[in-house]
């Protein structure tokens, strides 16, 4: 099960953190990767590692909020695979800040970065899939898409993973007549360059143990099962699933 042998999988912001993970846990499987990110120079780090692992990849810059920049990504995709068979849509970032505190200028930023990205690609992608009568979206959304929190405020960072989440619903029913399903994963604590930070903190740490009952951050690599099963032959009949793999944080 799960032989990604002949398939392409193209995941954004891959050049680091759970991107970079699910990347190279697509190549183990024997996948073709496109990885895709600002940052040129990481990219290159990380499609050397998979290379390494004996399938082939191809990094390109993309700016995932920038629709030229994403339509040149889909142009340089079609000269070297000619298809896409799984988008992981993983690239984002936010401003944290409360709904009294944060400003305008904040708000736009995460919304554009966390959400608004996903519909530019998927639309462009997805045309590429219904092309082929094929394909398996995933979207990176986050537990805190599902629940609120009391640990720090993040208000544009809630709304715009939840509004992931229900994109991914209503994307899987509107493509499905093209044999493309679309599926949402959504990570809890994970130790990463963008949250090392505010995790590390003896604070947080113990917000984190009182309120994750395996009582631990994610570690490395623990995101890429879902994200391989999700795109794989044997979940053909999974479609606007909701997966959190976030230690029980949304169970309690």
């Amino acid at each position: 099960m799960f032989d990604y042998k002949g398939k392409v999988v193209l995941v954004s912001g891959a050049s680091s953190g759970l991107g970079a993970q699910m990347a190279k846990g697509y190549a183990k499987q024997g996948a073709t990767l496109i990885i895709t990110a600002r940052r040129v120079e990481k990219l290159e780090q990380v499609a050397e590692e998979i290379r390494a692992t004996g399938v082939e990849c191809y990094p390109i810059k993309c700016d995932v909020t920038d629709v030229e920049s994403i339509k040149a990504m889909v142009e340089e995709v079609k000269s070297k695979t000619g298809k896409v068979d799984v988008l992981v849509n993983c690239a984002g970032s936010a401003k944290n800040a409360g709904v009294l505190t944060m400003t305008d200028e904040e708000w736009d930023f995460t919304i554009k970065t966390d959400m608004t990205s996903l519909f530019y690609v998927t639309r462009e992608i997805g045309k590429l899939m219904k092309e082929n009568n094929y394909g398996r979206i995933i979207n990176i959304a986050s537990m805190y898409g599902m629940v609120g929190n009391m640990a720090m405020d993040t208000v544009a960072y809630h709304t715009s993973k939840g509004g992931v989440i229900n994109f991914t619903r209503a994307v899987a029913a509107e493509l499905a007549k093209y044999n493309i399903t679309c599926n949402a994963i959504c990570p809890g604590y994970f130790d990463t360059e963008l949250t090392h930070e505010t995790l590390i903190t003896d604070e947080f740490t113990a917000y984190m143990k009182a309120t994750v009952p395996l009582g631990r951050y994610g570690k490395e690599g623990e995101l890429n099962a879902a994200a391989i099963f999700l795109g794989s032959e044997e979940a053909s009949y999974v479609t606007g699933a909701i997966l959190p793999v976030d230690g029980g944080y949304t169970a309690v």
